[in-house]
């Protein structure tokens, strides 16, 4: 049996606000703990209408605290918008808090627009291009102190969090690779280099200190239910959201819309195509075919499974179903 995880955006849907989203986050996470996914993961992104997500470590903690077994963790954390330190103290104290089960997935990207970014950072001096550079600072941080180390992650060093590089194109895999460290691929937004960005990871991969072999993790949108038509019917929510996004007119998470996608545009359909080939929509029988071609694909040693469902009990019951398929 393939590991699976669960990425949360913690999306605010039309109608509530992000303390509603935060309740339901909650519930999420211990709803899968019972169900036994791996991991529960946080995503940080910023002035987007539809995530309450943006304080990402304080999302982590009160997900952790209201659960007890599952690892919880950051889907990721935009290393470009913080220091390093600050980010070792926050996972550190998030390590004190819930001792051996927190995840820090690092991505490059700022997770919003560039205005945002400037608004976040008050420069954009130190930003993507200092990434790798950046990783290797917070790692410092985080193994023991040692004697006449001026400066220290307190709490922070010698914590016990499982560090990963996300990625979305090439370049997050090959530096994976070459850190030695465990490597998750955004396959759920940005699918087209999926293939070609698994086997740089593992050709370039080096042991580590923290890791003896490649562990790649592929992320998919899952959307499934008890029939293909109402799976495809609670799509057209995340399919709404991204052509607002993309649109640059980013929403709160819309109610199904029957029949949007045929009334879409050509550029705008091509905008989903680009996003979905990995996705599994459907019935149980659907997603399971689905799940396990692309984990025979990719030979992935976990997915990590997201999904944009209006309804929270539609999306309960989507990962649920999912969590009872043998992928």
């Amino acid at each position: 049996m393939t590991p699976l995880s669960l990425l949360d955006l913690a999306p605010i849907v039309e109608g509530a606000d992000a303390a509603q989203a935060f309740r339901n986050s909650v519930d999420l996470a211990r709803h899968a703990e019972r169900w036994g996914y791996r991991r529960f993961w946080l995503a940080e992104h910023h002035n987007m209408p539809g995530v309450a997500s943006a304080a990402t470590s304080i999302a982590i903690a009160h997900v952790a605290a209201a659960t007890s077994t599952i690892r919880v963790g950051a889907g990721g954390i935009m290393l470009p918008n913080h220091a390093p330190l600050v980010i070792a103290e926050q996972f550190g104290t998030l390590d004190a808090l819930a001792p051996g089960r927190i995840d820090l997935g690092l991505g490059r990207a700022p997770g919003t627009d560039p205005e945002t970014a400037y608004a976040l950072r008050r420069t954009l001096v130190g930003g993507p291009e200092s990434f790798p550079g950046d990783v290797e600072e917070l790692l410092d941080f985080l193994r023991p102190a040692v004697p006449g180390q001026r400066v220290r992650a307190v709490p922070g060093a010698g914590a016990d969090v499982e560090i990963w590089i996300l990625g979305s194109s090439l370049f997050g895999a090959e530096l994976a690779g070459k850190m030695g460290l465990p490597f998750a691929f955004a396959s759920h937004f940005a699918p087209a280099l999926l293939d070609e960005a698994a086997e740089i990871y593992r050709r370039t991969f080096r042991p580590s200190e923290r890791l003896e072999r490649p562990r790649l993790m592929v992320g998919t949108t899952v959307v499934a239910a008890d029939t293909d038509g109402e799976a495809a019917l609670l799509l057209t929510s995340l399919q709404q959201a991204f052509v607002n996004l993309r649109g640059g007119r980013p929403t709160q998470l819309p109610p199904p819309v029957p029949g949007y996608a045929e009334r879409l545009a050509p550029q705008q359909a091509a905008l989903l195509d680009g996003i979905l080939p990995c996705a599994a929509v459907g019935a149980p029988a659907t997603v399971q075919s689905r799940l396990r071609a692309l984990r025979a694909r990719t030979d992935a040693d976990e997915l990590i499974l997201t999904s944009q469902i209006f309804d929270h009990t539609a999306r309960l019951r989507s990962f649920e179903i999912a969590a009872g398929l043998a992928i």
